[in-house]
């Protein structure tokens, strides 16, 4: 059935059609209806699960700890501050190796404070084992999810699903609900190999000395990028029962680009119009929609890339002292590349300003105009710059 759901309904339909087992619920703008609908949701009996309600996003990811070591199905969600503020046990469960799902919707981070959109939040968790993707629409956010789940308990990897504030998690938008049943023949109940047990004792979480600790983190890098292949394979499995299809990367109209626009969340949409709209006036442009940044598909990219002259990156992030995130992977990806394109980086809408049809326009022909960029970063939309 089709249903109209703004994005944080959508999340929330995602984790009960996934038969999430246990929710740990705390409320932060703009993720607040997410838990809310789950509430309601467990309340009218439609989620089976066990809704616990915390005193914080710490205490909302150590409940999800402690039930996916148990052997439960667990879910949170959160933004900006509050996913700062689980920062470290993202590096538990992680390290304890358990398929957590939850949803980050983007916000930009505090001071000043601002409840707006931008991508920092969760790229600045990026090297703590968890897989990330990042949703152009809400029904990427319900498919995603569930997918999450397959692809986490396959490889013990815990997973973020990631969408932008406002722009999709209070957007509605029409979402095919797929029938219980189909999921349930997708996603069949989680059976962990080792769990909590009192009729059969592991030890969980204890001291890990130099004798086990170095190669407990590289059986974390072979499971990231292990995670690769299963994604692209969950990822086929979902379309053979459900016909809709994502991947790790999207090509648009990249086979004869001289200017390839690389993109990412919401900005892509935009992105896709433009890309049409010049192809239409001759100019060779194509477009690449980063879906999966954990882990990162440096080799899908390279070989997205390998025509091309030029590459403009759009990111609605920063690293201070570096610059752009996506851009910055991009640049590393590309050293194995005989031929490498020119990397332009743009920074733009940080703080949910918007990122408008010229503004990327302007990005495109600036590429196509010059050799190389002028400056480290491309700054683009700035009003202020002697605030």
């Amino acid at each position: 059935m089709k249903k109209l759901l703004m994005g944080n309904h959508t999340v929330s339909w995602g984790a009960m059609l996934a038969r999430a087992q246990v929710i740990a619920a705390y409320p932060i703008t703009p993720q607040t209806q997410i838990v809310e609908e789950l509430a309601t949701l467990c309340a009218e009996g439609k989620a089976k699960a066990q809704f616990i309600k915390v005193e914080s996003e710490h205490s909302a990811l150590a409940s999800c700890i402690g039930a996916s070591a148990a052997g439960a199905r667990a879910f949170t969600a959160t933004s900006s501050q509050g996913l700062a503020l689980m920062h470290e046990l993202l590096h538990w469960a992680a390290g304890a190796r358990l398929p957590i799902v939850m949803a980050n919707v983007n916000r930009a981070m505090a001071p000043g404070w601002n409840i707006w959109t931008e991508q920092t939040d969760s790229l600045a968790q990026r090297d703590t084992g968890w897989i990330q993707f990042y949703c152009e629409n809400n029904q990427e956010i319900l498919d995603s999810i569930i997918q999450a789940y397959k692809i986490s308990e396959t490889v013990s990897l815990p997973s973020m699903i990631v969408l932008d504030a406002f722009f999709l998690s209070h957007t509605t938008e029409p979402v095919e609900i797929p029938p219980q049943e189909l999921v349930d023949k997708f996603l069949p109940p989680y059976k962990p190999q080792y769990k909590l047990d009192p009729k059969e004792p592991h030890a969980f979480g204890g001291l890990s000395s130099t004798e086990y600790y170095y190669e407990l983190r590289y059986k974390i890098q072979k499971a990231m990028e292990r995670a690769k292949e299963v994604i692209e394979e969950t990822d086929e499995k979902f379309n053979q029962i459900f016909e809709r299809k994502y991947g790790l990367i999207e090509e648009i109209e990249t086979s004869d680009a001289e200017v390839i626009l690389v993109t990412s969340s919401t900005i892509t949409s935009t992105a896709r119009f433009v890309t049409e709209q010049l192809r239409k006036t001759g100019k060779k442009i194509g477009l690449l929609k980063v879906r999966v940044f954990r882990p990162f598909p440096s080799s899908e990219i390279r070989d997205a890339l390998s025509n091309c002259e030029k590459v403009a990156v759009i990111d609605r992030n920063i690293s201070f002292g570096s610059g752009g995130i996506f851009a910055s992977e991009i640049k590393s990806a590309i050293q194995k590349m005989g031929k490498q394109p020119v990397i332009f980086p743009f920074i733009a809408g940080l703080g949910g300003r918007d990122i408008t049809v010229p503004q990327i326009e302007e990005m495109i022909n600036y590429t196509f105009e010059n050799a190389k960029p002028k400056e480290e970063i491309l700054w683009r939309g700035l009003k202020y710059e002697n605030i």
